[in-house]
């Protein structure tokens, strides 16, 4: 009996459960036939009202509150579970993937050691290089972000258009759109025809271009969708020959019969440099701003070639690569790229990094509008097929040479006659190559056509003229630049003589 009088009693450690919560036991040990005579005292505190409106019920937002955290409870001894899991069986030494990453994981570490030389001698290599990771990523993500910029671009949703070109008709059934600027067939002195750059369509041209300046120097300015882009059906199998066979099918059905001059500006220069292989007979001169040619050429210097490709981003050079070995694959980088619902930055597309000059360029509003609508009209046929040939036609073989292009006279020497003939008399002999006018505008911060390239067209071609132009990007000295459009006519055509003017007879009928 005295161990257990010893012991608190039930009303004791009740007391000492409750503590101050305003009940006290004020009777004796309560007798369990004698309840009647126990008593209890009551007082009340000054957060009574409060308990009471507590034990009426919880609150909405109580119940709300408790819902979640027992969810949030669940949800975390789930996740325990999950990874007791996945130490068990993956995480375990004689797991499957533990097997397998082992040997690895092994030589890695082995050949990486060497590193922990660089950390302090107390610190555990792994925990230490797990910081430094972490540190890289949060310093990664901290760099890409760019705060020179105020807000998001918009987006900007590609739109679908009616037809509005005017189309010619060739001796293949295709048909090509084209499109006119400038003064009339009739009052033309001098007649531009203009094949479009990758990702572009007839109504680029020269951009901005302003109809006074045209009409100032009596130009007519005729630019054609590419087969597949804009307009123009599809030619299958095409190659550049095929290239400088439209255009001259084109010129003859539009009234052109004098000889025409060629303008182009980057990737649609390929179709000039053609033109001036096959046809240069109907050609007067050429004007290229930024002209691409193969970067790929076997006649390129190592040096040429080096400087060439250390300009591009590894995206663009990716592109080249697969155009050349896998031009299939290219297929998926360009339906991801170029038929979106939404308009992307130019130089995501083109995958280059602008210049100084190019960004200033390229931001401004009007340029984005032009840019927009341009790229609206190139992909209205909603195929790829037409820019992955495009692309190939860029880095494969032309099937023919810039050098042959260069002016040189040919002799008839073949065959003993004519050697003997050659002998005692001078040789029949003729000048071959492109006779006329060939001017080049190169910027010499271009990050789209390096100025490597215009070495090597300096050096195969040593009769065009090269303008090179300081601190000029790709796109400065071609979009809406009035000074420059009129010192490239000026180049051309000398001073402005105005349209043709038609000689009208007037009949006198005399009294």
């Amino acid at each position: 009996m005295a161990e257990v009088r010893g012991r608190d009693t039930w009303t004791e450690e009740l007391a000492s459960l409750i503590e101050d919560a305003g009940v006290h036991y004020g009777g004796d040990p309560l007798d369990m036939g004698a309840s009647s005579t126990t008593s209890f005292e009551v007082r009340r505190s000054v957060y009574a009202p409060q308990s009471e409106s507590a034990e009426a019920g919880e609150s909405l937002k109580e119940q709300a509150v408790g819902f979640v955290m027992a969810w949030c409870e669940i949800l975390m001894e789930l996740g325990r579970g999950f990874r007791d899991i996945l130490r068990q069986n993956l995480m375990n030494e004689d797991s499957y993937v533990a097997r397998k990453l082992r040997g690895p994981c092994a030589k890695v570490s082995k050949r990486l050691r060497f590193l922990n030389d660089f950390l302090p001698e107390d610190r555990d290599p792994l925990h230490a290089w797990s910081v430094v990771f972490f540190v890289f990523i949060l310093a990664l993500a901290a760099i890409s972000v760019d705060p020179s910029r105020e807000a998001v671009a918009p987006v900007v949703k590609v739109r679908k258009h009616p037809p509005s070109a005017s189309r010619v008709l060739l001796p293949d059934g295709r048909y090509v759109a084209y499109h006119e600027q400038g003064v009339s067939a009739e009052a033309a002195r001098f007649s531009l025809v203009a094949p479009h750059s990758f990702l572009s369509s007839r109504l680029a041209g020269l951009p901005g271009v302003k109809a006074s300046l045209l009409e100032e120097y009596g130009i007519r300015l005729l630019t054609y969708d590419l087969p597949g882009f804009g307009e123009s059906d599809p030619h299958p199998g095409r190659n550049l020959n095929s290239s400088a066979m439209d255009v001259l099918h084109l010129v003859n059905a539009v009234n052109v019969s004098d000889k025409f001059w060629l303008l182009c500006h980057s990737s649609g220069c390929i179709h000039a440099w053609a033109s001036l292989r096959y046809i240069p007979e109907r050609i007067a001169g050429a004007a290229m701003l930024a002209p691409m040619i193969n970067p790929y050429d076997p006649h390129m210097t190592k040096e040429e070639m080096k400087r060439t490709w250390e300009k591009w981003l590894p995206r663009k050079k990716m592109m080249y690569s697969l155009a050349r070995r896998f031009p299939k694959l290219l297929t998926f980088f360009y339906r991801k790229s170029f038929l979106p619902e939404k308009h992307d930055e130019i130089d995501k597309l083109l995958s280059f990094s602008p210049g100084k000059k190019d960004k200033l360029v390229i931001e401004e509003p009007a340029f984005q509008e032009f840019w927009q609508r341009d790229v609206e009209e190139s992909v209205r046929q909603g195929n790829i097929r037409p820019f992955r040939e495009e692309a190939v036609l860029q880095v494969s073989n032309w099937g023919f040479d810039l050098k042959e292009l260069h002016v040189r006279k040919k002799c008839q020497t073949r065959g003993i006659l004519l050697w003997l003939k050659s002998m005692y008399s001078q040789a029949d002999c003729e000048l071959v190559g492109f006779l006329g006018l060939t001017h080049i505008w190169q910027g010499l911060d271009d990050r789209v056509v390096p100025p490597s390239m215009m070495e090597y067209v300096d050096r195969v071609l040593p009769e065009a003229v090269i303008h090179n132009l300081p601190n000029e990007g790709h796109f400065s000295y071609f979009y809406f630049c009035d000074q420059c459009h009129r010192q490239i006519f000026a180049t051309l055509f000398g001073t402005p003589q105005g349209p043709v003017e038609r000689q009208e007879e007037t009949a006198f009928e005399e009294d």
